[in-house]
């Protein structure tokens, strides 16, 4: 097959679907399989429609063993939309510490707040309904339609791809439009023929994470490995093509840590870039390594005896931040002078949660 980037109109796409399997039959073979084979995740231990909605947004671009210790406490902190809204935004954006993607607290929030004033505190049930709520899109609603109401919707996301391409054996990248849209079309097709259309669209995010993996797939143990077309190809390794790997950008992030007795000096992020809103120590951005002469112009307020201690590297999906970091002196009376508990209550990025704890209270673990 060509490997210059199919569309929907090509004849690729055409003798795709003019030789794809039946939907019924893989809406029956997955519904059957599917109860003995999900993880354990506590989401599905009790679902509600607040649940749903709530782990559906934590599990974009987080892994889910990552959502898995987390889900509970903060499920216990926020238990419902109202509790949410009352608790306000630093505190949901807090108990979001280590999952990443910070927006997506603020979007969580936000829903919260849309579902008490405009859906009577109910998460609503359509598909419509849903993606006017913030953070929600069409993947998500489709998630959360079908999986907490059992509304027909479809889902695509790298995992539903991955099951479509080789079902169907495309060759073409995942981020493909062409293969995104057939997905799409598939995944519609799927949802209406499903009698269960919730436990379908998670079985076809379950078999992708767990055995139609990327790579080498465990194909003996997949209930659709009878007419997978890439199987039959010999291509099922291979299909679908990654997607090319995001260019990071290069940022070096200054911090200085400044104390008063048993306080350090905190300010909270902008409200745009990188961990928008959140705390951290009084930082300088650039582009390029600066010396600490030029750290300390770059502030709004006068710093003494700044001194260098240490330099440490993280990668994000689209950045990878040097930390450079420094201590000094400051008569400044103005931003936040917190304690351990006080600075513990804000929400931070963990890269900074774990240089806080490591240089300003002696916590190693």
């Amino acid at each position: 097959m060509s490997r210059t980037g199919p569309n929907p109109e090509t004849e690729v796409f055409r003798s795709v679907e003019a030789g794809r399997i039946e939907p019924s039959w893989i809406a029956s073979r997955l519904e059957s399989w599917f109860p003995g084979h999900q993880r354990d995740l506590p989401w599905r231990q009790r679902r509600t429609p607040w649940r749903t909605l709530v782990s559906e947004l934590m599990l974009q671009q987080t892994q889910v063993s990552r959502v898995a210790e987390r889900f509970e406490p903060f499920m216990a902190r926020f238990p419902d939309p109202d509790a949410m809204v009352s608790a306000g935004e630093d505190a949901v954006v807090a108990a979001w510490e280590g999952l990443g993607y910070y927006r997506r607290a603020r979007l969580l929030h936000a829903a919260a707040v849309a579902i008490r004033d405009d859906h009577g505190g109910e998460v609503p049930d359509t598909v419509e309904a849903l993606r006017s709520l913030p953070g929600i899109g069409r993947y998500t609603a489709g998630s959360i339609a079908s999986i907490a109401f059992g509304r027909p919707a479809p889902i695509v996301d790298g995992n539903v791809i991955r099951v479509i391409a080789r079902i169907d054996a495309i060759d073409a990248a995942s981020d493909d439009p062409g293969l995104i849209e057939h997905c799409w079309r598939r995944a519609e097709g799927l949802a209406a023929a499903a009698e269960s259309p919730g436990i379908v669209n998670e079985s076809l995010m379950e078999l992708g994470a767990t055995v139609c993996r990327p790579g080498r797939p465990s194909c003996d143990a997949c209930p659709l490995v009878d007419r997978c077309a890439a199987r039959r190809a010999g291509i099922e390794d291979s299909v679908p093509r990654p997607k090319q790997p995001p260019q990071r950008e290069l940022v070096h992030l200054h911090s200085i840590l400044l104390r008063r007795g048993d306080r350090i000096l905190l300010r909270r992020r902008p409200a745009k870039g990188i961990w928008a809103g959140l705390w951290e120590l009084p930082s300088v951005e650039s582009a390029s390594r600066l010396e600490p002469e030029a750290v300390a112009a770059g502030l709004d307020f006068t710093v003494e005896g700044l001194r260098y201690v240490e330099s440490f590297r993280r990668l994000l999906t689209h950045r990878e931040v040097h930390f450079h970091v420094h201590e000094g002196r400051t008569r400044v009376r103005r931003g936040e002078w917190c304690d351990r508990e006080e600075a513990s209550t804000l929400g931070m990025s963990k890269p900074m949660r774990l240089l806080i704890d490591r240089r300003a209270w002696g916590v190693t673990d």
